[in-house]
């Protein structure tokens, strides 16, 4: 019997080792201050696209394991920290294969005063001084999130009906019957399978002002309120950041949480405690600022040159289980 043993060797373990002190000399040389966030939480992320764990204490409450330091690192700043970052373990339910595990290490970081050219930046510069690539910046492609989907998928974002978009995605009937209206679902498979294979996977590649509906927790761009001020950034063929201009107005953000446990009621899955802690430190004020959450495992992929994300980690997801 072999379970027992590690995913990967010492060597893997080892570059790891080295990537993460490159992350940590990046953001003592920018001036950010390490933080640590607590994994268990009394409210959840209700985010469709993520789910949760959920936990029950000795004492029959409900808990929930991190899916990002978001929530918490918000209030750090609220409270008056200056720029942070994280280092932090977190967990997303439903997500494995050879890019996901439901246990990962999530690189997180706010700046003050950031704008989404500066935080653009800032990501790439990290992701250079990982990948001991100096010149990457100078290869970044960008694109506008519509422009890309217009360009490599031949659709309209904005106006596109849920059948346009099935048939872009050369959609079968099963799957149509599946995903059904849900326009967004069916946008979320048209990046995965025509527009990001469409990306050069040596150029570092960002998408940018993602249509409003895919907001997150992204400001709306006060230029365009048809798109959010939210990014993601690839490479290799994968996605290793999602960040943006965070959205700082408590009663938007309550609409959001709302309309997000209005969805998951429609569909029949649990409710969920909305995060009051967090909308709490809307109220008291969040600073203007920016954020990005990067995989640190993806970018050690890159770095590895692997296409399996258990080559990078000393365990995959559920090997103590035999």
């Amino acid at each position: 019997m072999t379970a027992w043993r590690p995913a990967s060797g010492p060597a893997a373990a080892r570059r790891r080792a080295a990537l993460l002190e490159r992350v940590r000399g990046h953001f003592a040389a920018t001036g950010a201050l390490e933080v640590d966030t607590p994994a268990l939480s009394a409210f959840a992320n209700t985010d469709p696209a993520l789910a949760s764990f959920e936990v029950t204490a000795g004492d029959g409450r409900r808990l929930y394991l991190a899916t990002s330091p978001e929530s918490c690192m918000k209030r750090l700043l609220a409270a008056g920290y200056p720029d942070i970052f994280s280092i932090a373990r977190v967990f997303r339910d439903a997500e494995s294969g050879a890019r996901h595990l439901p246990e990962f290490t999530l690189i997180e970081w706010y700046r003050l005063g950031h704008e989404l050219d500066a935080i653009v930046a800032d990501t790439v510069a990290l992701v250079a001084a990982c990948l001991e690539q100096p010149g990457l910046g100078a290869k970044l492609v960008r694109l506008d999130y519509a422009d890309a989907f217009a360009r490599y998928a031949g659709i309209d974002v904005f106006s596109a009906p849920a059948d346009a978009l099935a048939d872009a995605a050369g959609a079968d009937a099963e799957l149509r019957r599946v995903l059904g209206p849900d326009r967004d679902a069916w946008l979320d498979l048209l990046l995965e399978t025509r527009v990001v294979p469409a990306l050069d996977p040596a150029a570092p590649t960002v998408l940018a002002h993602f249509p409003a509906d895919k907001a997150a927790l992204a400001r709306l761009c006060p230029a365009d309120p048809r798109v959010a001020d939210r990014f993601e950034l690839f490479l290799g063929g994968l996605e290793l950041a999602n960040g943006y201009v965070e959205l700082t107005d408590p009663a938007e953000q309550r609409r959001r949480f709302d309309a997000e446990l209005a969805w998951r009621a429609a569909r029949g899955l649990p409710a969920l405690p909305r995060d009051e802690l967090l909308l709490a430190a809307l109220d008291a004020g969040l600073p203007q600022c920016a954020g990005v959450a990067l995989g640190a495992e993806r970018l050690q992929m890159v770095y590895d040159a692997t296409r399996e994300i258990t080559d990078v980690v000393t365990f995959g997801a559920h090997t103590d289980d035999g």
